[in-house]
């Protein structure tokens, strides 16, 4: 004998709307580009981060507030240091091709450009700023720092070629 087949009382339907599916896989598949860390921006970009932390802690163990000159030199060494650890940071997650709309090539060039200049600019007040002190270690943290600013200029030069290269070819597309 056959048993009769019960009635469902209530069919269960589930639907997934397409925000729920590009927010669940775009916030769970995480891009890494581990490659990135092995071309030569990329390396410019970390011995920016690496020199430039040189820079801006060996002035700031000194007592460097006692010449004006110091302050223009934190500032930049630590306004790029803190946006090259940000860039860097876009770079490895590849966040810039989850934002298509923000030009990344110009940011980049201009990002590059302006550190080259203020970092030139910042490097050549650290070194016209180094003077003797009797009986303080300034000096030699001063004219170190200085040796490290021209270090991270020559970083962000090479940077900045990189992106005008860059920029260049997709504006010739």
């Amino acid at each position: 004998m056959e048993e009769p087949q019960r009635a469902r009382s209530h069919t269960v339907t589930t639907t997934t709307s397409s925000f729920a599916e590009n927010f669940s896989t775009t916030s769970s598949s995480f891009a890494y580009d581990r490659e990135f860390l092995r071309t030569v921006p990329g390396l410019l970009i970390v011995a920016e981060i690496v020199l430039g932390l040189l820079v801006w802690t060996l002035i700031a163990g000194t007592e460097y507030f006692r010449v004006p000159a110091f302050g223009w030199v934190m500032f930049v060494a630590v306004f790029y240091w803190v946006l090259t650890v940000f860039f860097l940071i876009i770079y490895i997650t590849m966040t810039y091709t989850r934002i298509p709309q923000v030009p990344w090539t110009t940011v980049g060039l201009c990002f590059n450009g302006s550190a080259f200049v203020l970092y030139l600019s910042a490097a050549i007040v650290d070194a016209s700023s180094v003077s003797p002190e009797r009986g303080s270690h300034n000096f030699n943290s001063w004219a170190a720092s200085s040796f490290f600013a021209f270090l991270v200029t020559i970083c962000y030069a090479g940077n900045t070629y990189f992106s005008f290269t860059a920029w260049r070819s997709r504006t010739m597309q």
